[in-house]
């Protein structure tokens, strides 16, 4: 089996992209909800989150651990990476890819403040930024909007456009979704920028975790697919339909 989990719903979009490259290997996905968003919490306590997170998944039979979430990847995966005993799959945004793209010289960043306020971040602009300008745009509200299932509709477009449109005004030709919750947002913000280029890593992060799955000679199961919220199921499952496209039974997750 494998596990992945995130702050909410976001990390559907990495499921996803893992189903469609493992069809039959068993998922599990567990939503923090309780504390969603991650983002303006303290690293301290994010760790703690994942750490709690991976911790159950294990306990449910995960042999391999996706933290399908920047916010949690930057705060945590090196610790989970030395505190346990199976694989561990993180994110980081798509900076190096959206670098090698921009042809203005402009890229922007849709994350949360927690991915980019954190060292991973800082790190990556140092190592593969030099001549190329990085707008950073903290998007809370767009987490929300995902994590409530409001896909579509005015709102929805006017606030992804509210906080896209200033980069293409800035010359940004290249857009990062640096949150695992904007995938579901993908065709919002084409319309706002309908002449960028878009940069997601869930693809790659799939990709990754299929190695890894073949490394450890992880079997294929029956491809089933279980959901788990540490928050309200009910709550939680009209968003989950909204973003996987059909309803899923939501678990109440607990520790």
């Amino acid at each position: 089996m494998i596990g992945l989990f995130d702050s909410g719903l976001g990390g559907l979009s990495v499921v996803r992209h893992v189903r469609s490259l493992l069809p039959l290997h068993d998922l599990i996905y567990l939503a923090d909800s309780a504390f969603c968003p991650y983002g303006p919490l303290p690293r301290e306590q994010v760790t703690l989150r994942a750490l709690g997170c991976a911790d159950w998944l294990i306990a449910q039979g995960a042999q391999v651990i996706v933290i399908a979430c920047n916010t949690a990847s930057a705060a945590a995966a090196e610790i989970l990476r030395a505190r346990l005993n199976v694989p561990v799959v993180a994110m980081e945004p798509g900076l190096k890819p959206a670098i090698e793209v921009t042809r203005t010289g402009h890229v922007g960043v849709l994350a949360t403040s927690g991915t980019l306020r954190g060292e991973r971040f800082a790190n990556l602009v140092e190592r593969f930024a030099d001549g190329v300008e990085v707008h950073r745009v903290e998007c809370p509200a767009l987490v929300e909007l995902v994590e409530t299932g409001e896909l579509s509709g005015p709102r929805a477009t006017a606030l992804v456009a509210a906080h896209v449109v200033p980069l293409i005004a800035a010359d940004v030709d290249t857009l990062v979704l640096g949150c695992t919750h904007f995938p579901a947002l993908r065709t919002l913000i084409a319309e706002a920028a309908p002449q960028a280029m878009i940069i997601d890593t869930g693809p790659a992060v799939a990709t990754q975790v299929a190695r890894v799955a073949c490394s450890v000679v992880l079997e294929p199961g029956s491809g089933t697919l279980r959901c788990a919220t540490t928050g309200d199921p009910a709550t939680v499952a009209p968003g989950v339909a909204n973003i996987w496209g059909s309803e899923l039974p939501i678990e109440q997750a607990t520790w």
